[in-house]
């Protein structure tokens, strides 16, 4: 067997290869793949990121008193520049990257199937954002600079192709001699090909299920069975990725720590200090009995968590709390308080979302693929447990990714309250996605965001529970009170770089309407 040269390397090293991401062609794939992680890793968790996006659009966040923090989020004021980010950042970085190990002679089979993982990970990100995206011309380089727009539903058959091809290179490479093995220049599993077949098989779940409501049963039922009979399974916990981040040196620390907790130079970061929770979510967590609410967010000075709802600081009694001291930010490992300014941090380490600077950054979570699949037992899809056990099962892994025990999901989800108990929700899809939209608060809520697009699910507050002021999109959710528009944005618009650079391609976004042009999958 062929070693990688990084074997010999720290994990801390890999943040200080400095690849250039338009010129990767010229290093080897052991340097190549943890620069393309470490981009995913900032793609989904540093500041206006997918991760943030989707806390935004789903209500998550409201803003401290003393900022301007999020006008153009609460508004719904989108245009060629609002969060352009998502859509440059993957070309230009993270899937030049992957697409180099897909151009790798057949002895790097391992990093040929890593490669096409993640550029299908980040391909259905794109489609579930924008609709038709660059994609079978996409990544040529000088060869073509102005690549046509694929079809999303013709994206979507595709990677799922992909996904296979995948999993097939790796059954091939594991049969052959002489050929690079993965080691711990892998940020994710560690050269653990098994985890990256099961990975690849969550993936494909992710896809059927967003697709499960204009796909013919025979298909996705098709599909589910490859699955089983790959041998791969699916993932066992979350799936993260960790370089060999640093405390407290630039560049170095997990990026969503850095951008929302405390940064290099050890002081509270603006975004956190700008960025409670809205009043909408505590209500709802304390509404349910949910004890993941303290994990989550601190409780203020005060002794009783406090939130601002979407564009309601204006609306508050002037007497009110409402900076940084006096509302529930991020909760934070107790062992950082000292940098953390007015945040009361009680959580130990491996509790909560934000546990440190050297923590991984999520990217897919147990408890969404166990939602995922509760969603296509409900269907009637051919998936091997049932509706209840697939809910309760992720619940269980979001309480316990917190910091949270099975019995303590076990006594939540046993209460006899809508929404929480499987047996006591006569809407089995709203309880579902009420779960998967807190089960997945604060790591990937993106996919919450595309999911609501396509349902219209969460859509109810526990009974009793008053959050005003408050705002509502017709399926009842709460939006921001700044926004004339009637519900959230359903999609974004193309960057304006696309226009420069693509003009006879790119779809103008003068014939999109963000607000009710959806995605395929929604239609």
């Amino acid at each position: 067997m062929i070693a990688t040269g990084l074997l010999v390397m720290s994990c801390e090293d890999f943040l200080d290869v400095n690849t250039d991401p338009n010129n990767p062609e010229n290093v080897s794939p052991d340097l190549v793949l943890p620069v393309g992680l470490n981009y995913t890793s900032g793609y989904i968790g540093g500041d206006r990121q997918l991760n943030h996006l989707g806390s935004m659009m789903m209500y998550s966040y409201g803003e401290a008193e003393g900022f301007d923090w999020y006008d153009a989020e609460f508004n719904y004021r989108l245009s060629g520049g609002f969060y352009a980010q998502m859509f440059q950042s993957p070309y230009t970085s993270s899937l030049k990257q992957y697409n180099v190990l897909t151009n790798q002679p057949e002895q790097f089979g391992y990093y040929n199937a890593i490669g096409n993982i993640m550029k299908a990970y980040h391909y259905q990100i794109l489609v579930d954002m924008y609709g038709s995206i660059p994609y079978s011309n996409a990544l040529q380089r000088g060869s073509n600079v102005a690549p046509t727009y694929d079809d999303p539903q013709a994206v979507y058959d595709s990677l799922i192709v992909q996904l296979t091809d995948a999993i097939n290179t790796i059954d091939q490479t594991n049969s052959m001699d002489n050929v690079a093995q993965v080691g711990v220049d892998d940020a994710v599993f560690g050269g653990d090909m098994n985890k990256w077949g099961a990975f690849a098989n969550s993936i494909k779940i992710r896809i059927l299920t967003r697709e499960s409501d204009v796909k013919d049963a025979a298909y996705i039922n098709s599909e589910l069975a490859n699955i089983q009979n790959n041998g791969y399974g699916f993932i066992t916990g979350n799936v993260g990725i960790n370089p060999g981040y640093i405390a407290f040196e630039s560049g170095k620390q997990n990026p969503y720590w850095n951008d929302f907790a405390i940064g290099f130079d050890e002081s509270s970061d603006n975004t956190y200090l700008a960025t409670p929770a809205t009043q909408f979510v505590i209500n709802f967590f304390q509404g349910l009995d949910d004890p993941r609410l303290d994990f989550i967010f601190e409780t203020p000075s005060s002794g009783a968590h406090n939130g601002i709802n979407q564009g309601a600081k204006e609306l508050l009694a002037s007497t009110d709390d409402l900076g940084p001291g006096g509302v529930s930010n991020f909760n934070l490992p107790s062992s950082f308080d000292e940098f953390n300014g007015p945040s009361n941090a009680t959580l130990g380490e491996d509790e909560g979302v934000l546990r440190g600077p050297e923590m991984a950054t999520i990217i897919m979570t147990q408890a969404e693929l166990q939602f995922n699949l509760a969603e296509l037992a409900l269907e009637g899809f051919n998936v091997s447990g049932t509706p209840q056990s697939y809910y309760e099962a992720g619940i269980t892994a979001s309480f316990q990714y917190l910091g949270l025990s099975a019995s303590d999901a076990s006594d939540y989800y046993t209460q006899s309250t809508e929404n929480v108990s499987w047996t006591s929700s006569p809407n089995k899809m709203n309880a579902i996605h009420t779960q998967k939209w807190l089960g997945l608060f604060g790591l990937n809520m993106g996919q919450v965001w595309f999911d609501y697009n396509r349902t219209g699910y969460p859509n109810a507050d526990p009974v009793g529970v008053s959050s005003s002021p408050i705002a509502r999109a017709p399926s009842g959710f709460p939006i921001s009170l700044e926004t004339n528009e009637t519900d959230r944005p359903v999609r974004l618009l193309y960057p304006n770089s696309e226009a420069s650079r693509n003009p006879e391609n790119v779809p103008a976004n003068s014939g999109i309407d963000p607000f009710t042009d959806y995605i395929f999958w929604a239609q």
